[in-house]
């Protein structure tokens, strides 16, 4: 699913990024090559970096 239309940035690609890049949304769109348009992505995209990042502390705390 597309999180960012204007730069096409996937859900997935965040995901990825998250794991290697610390910060907000736009230090991840920044580590893939692009920045925000419109913004309106940047609520959400934060929203998935948080996720993926919880998800790793709890498997490595596993």
């Amino acid at each position: 699913m597309y999180i960012c239309i204007c730069n096409a940035i996937r859900e997935t690609e965040l995901r990825r990024v998250a794991q290697h890049t610390a910060g907000d949304a736009e230090a991840a769109y920044a580590a893939l090559g692009k920045r925000p348009n419109c913004g309106s992505c940047l609520q959400e995209a934060d929203a998935i970096l948080f996720e993926e990042r919880e998800l790793a502390c709890k498997s490595v705390a596993a």
